[in-house]
């Protein structure tokens, strides 16, 4: 087995997802769209990192599936030390590409269906787990990417999904054949999904008796008869199309997001993980939540370094650096940056052993570490919007920098400290402005709010897990207390 470099993943993507619309056009040739080819480069960089002598130990571990040294990113958790490494895999990434790096859900979904299968075989005497981990050792073998699917519309909240108008609205199981199921239904909101080799659904919440067709747990390939993928907006996207990337922020690396709609699409019995069991939707839901809430201690965290680093260069280009209240705010947005790698590492250090031998985080922990997410990074955000100043939503854009007329008028009134250049001044202010308010913003900030569910879902499951009995009894035993 070998681990594949950039170079051989992005040539595996080629030709895939062929019923792609972006920007209202259907296309089947996406490895060089603008708006795609820079979310591609950032998943290679996850390839490469694994060969990196600087970074190849965190990118790589041992698995006990293939018995084989495997892309971390495909990584079934052995230990509480292998889901410490996780946090750091994902710091580095973000840090070294100040974007999302689109490989976390996939990961964190294979880790919850690998113990949920497990559970609900002892339980039923189904055999799904035997086939997940067929199914995950050929992803480790061959060193895919593969995207996670559980957020559904939903339709109208107030109603269950077996009560919607449209059944859909919820990822169904639709029909029975011979040899598998046809499912039915959309995801939202997927990160990197045209960038995928595999898709695994899961349901969005826990089912109840009556919606066994919404129970469902499945894998395709993302080339699948019946799939389609419909490419989300994000702020200032279209910079990306432009001939100078000057105005994009962040000239290399990028995220994606996209709708995916499952029109009776047939999915084989042996890539089917949970059919029906709806007594396990919400253990699989809870489990994969807590995952992707520790992951944000690490993502998040590293495009919060990129955010650090260039309010720290704006202010010396700027000639601010000194200033008491600058100083004050860098050191604001480093003390709440490293915060959340604690949050991050704390859950994962408390990590144990789950009844099917992966390590499972510590959920209050986890919880509390998206919580934190919910709110840090957009105050990280109003700092270095403070400190880089107005230019962010003012700048000229490089076409007019280049323009023989305005240009010098641009160089000239837009010169600061005399250390520094004055595009170099400007790259630095895109890639704030990117951070902050443009397309990169999406990955940092909008992910940071909804991504692994909005902040109600982490305050339920903090209240869930904080176990109030306990310290009521332990003030009652202290003061001697009884219930009368």
């Amino acid at each position: 087995m070998t681990l594949k470099t950039g170079d051989q993943y992005l040539k595996s993507q080629i030709g895939r997802a062929s019923e792609a619309h972006v920007l209202g056009k259907k296309t089947n040739k996406l490895e060089h769209h603008g708006l795609v080819e820079p979310s591609r480069k950032a998943v290679a960089f996850t390839y490469d990192a694994a060969h990196n002598p600087e970074s190849k130990e965190t990118l790589r571990a041992v698995s006990h599936l293939c018995k084989d040294e495997v892309n971390r990113f495909t990584h079934l958790h052995q230990s509480a030390e292998d889901l410490v490494k996780k946090i750091k895999m994902q710091r580095y990434c973000g840090a070294m590409t100040g974007c999302c790096f689109q490989r976390c859900v996939g990961l964190d979904a294979a880790n919850a269906i690998y113990s949920t299968t497990f559970d609900c075989d002892r339980k039923h005497g189904t055999q799904f787990h035997d086939r997940f981990r067929n199914y995950w050792t050929w992803i480790q073998k061959e060193d895919l990417v593969v995207d996670g699917a559980m957020t559904d519309p939903k339709g109208d909240r107030g109603r269950r999904p077996k009560d919607q108008l449209d059944p859909d609205l919820f990822l169904r199981v639709k029909e029975r054949k011979s040899g598998g199921v046809v499912i039915s239904g959309a995801k939202l909101h997927q990160t990197g999904m045209l960038n995928s080799h595999e898709i695994l659904i899961m349901p969005t919440m826990s089912m109840r008796h009556g919606e066994e067709p919404w129970a469902i747990c499945c894998a395709i390939p993302i080339d699948t008869p019946g799939v389609r993928y419909i490419y989300g907006r994000q702020a200032s996207d279209t910079r990306k199309l432009e001939c100078d990337t000057f105005d994009v922020g962040n000239p290399i690396f990028g995220g994606q997001e996209v709708m995916t709609v499952f029109e009776d699409v047939f999915v084989p019995e042996e890539r089917i993980f949970l059919d029906g069991q709806v007594d396990f939707t919400g253990t699989l839901v809870e489990r994969f939540a807590s995952y992707h809430r520790q992951s944000y201690g690490g993502c998040k965290v590293g495009v919060g370094d990129v955010l650090i680093g260039a309010t720290e260069l704006i202010a010396r280009m700027n000639g601010v650096e000194k200033v008491s209240h600058v100083r004050e705010k860098i050191v604001e947005m480093i003390h709440l940056n490293e915060t959340l790698y604690c949050c991050g590492l704390a859950c994962s250090s408390q990590g144990y052993p789950t009844p099917g031998g992966n390590y499972q985080v510590d959920l209050l922990l986890a919880n509390v570490c998206k919580l934190n997410v919910t709110r840090f990074p957009y105050e990280l955000a109003r700092l270095a919007t403070d400190v880089a100043g107005g230019l962010l939503g003012t700048m000229p854009s490089s076409a007019d920098l280049d323009d023989p007329e305005v240009g010098p008028y641009i160089r000239k009134y837009l010169a600061a400290n005399p250390n520094y250049d004055v595009l170099d001044r400007m790259k630095v202010l895109r890639l704030i402005e990117n951070l902050t308010i443009g397309a990169g913003a999406v990955g940092y900030l909008v992910e940071s709010m909804h991504g692994a569910g909005p902040p109600a879902a982490q305050r339920i499951m903090i209240g869930r897990q904080a176990q109030l009995d306990e310290k009521v009894d332990r003030v009652m035993s202290l003061l001697s207390i009884s219930e009368l």
